[in-house]
């Protein structure tokens, strides 16, 4: 029946249903085709933003963990150097290694040693350790000079040179001397520092030293 109208119509009528029939068909092609394929477009576009944003967000933090990273790193090295300087427990044997180890190079004889008690102040506690040394004038000046390098504070008080002697042209003499180290106290410690000492309380007993 379809046939039989459309032999009926003239050629201009035929062109003209097989114009319509042609904008039908790219229509229906943008539609299926092309407007998906730009629904796509913008999903990706979209996805594309999304993604940018996050990798921007990604890179702020990364520098924000680098620079916290690098401030932990530094306060790490700071207090490190700090605990050299200034630890937070006696180390009395440290502290002798380094008093021994400093007279090894100078060449003097280290003959003896005592630690005595803490005296704690209101930061930090005295660390003192009493010393007899043994050496030539110009050894014993090494010695002095070789403390005052070491990382950890060290102050060498009340120095007492005894039984000066000449050996092969050169005077050895005999030092007694008093060296004191600190390290700081901790929050019980502080506070405990700060309150008065009751009536009556024993002493803090000595450490336990010995001669070499």
């Amino acid at each position: 029946m379809a046939s039989l109208g459309l032999e009926k119509l003239n050629t201009a009528g035929k062109f003209g249903v097989g114009a319509v029939l042609a904008v039908l068909l790219a229509v229906a092609y943008y539609v299926v085709f092309y407007g998906d394929i730009e629904g796509k477009i913008d999903r990706a576009k979209h996805e594309e933003q999304q993604l940018q944003g996050e990798l921007a967000d990604a890179r702020q933090n990364e520098h924000l963990y680098q620079k916290d990273l690098t401030e932990l790193t530094d306060r790490q090295q700071r207090q490190n150097q700090l605990a050299k300087v200034l630890p937070s427990t006696t180390e009395y044997p440290a502290f002798l290694s380094a008093i021994q180890t400093v007279a090894n190079v100078s060449g003097v004889m280290l003959t003896a040693w005592a630690p005595s008690p803490e005296q704690p102040e209101q930061f930090y506690a005295r660390v003192p350790m009493k010393l007899t040394l043994e050496g030539r004038f110009h050894q014993i000046a090494k010695f002095f000079y070789g403390i005052g390098q070491l990382d950890r504070i060290i102050n060498m008080e009340n120095i007492s040179m005894q039984e000066p002697r000449i050996v092969e042209n050169d005077v050895i003499v005999k030092v007694s001397a008093l060296a004191t180290a600190f390290r700081t106290l901790s929050q019980t410690e502080t506070s405990t520092a700060k309150r008065p000492a009751a009536p009556g309380s024993p002493a803090a007993p000595a450490q336990p030293g010995g001669a070499r």
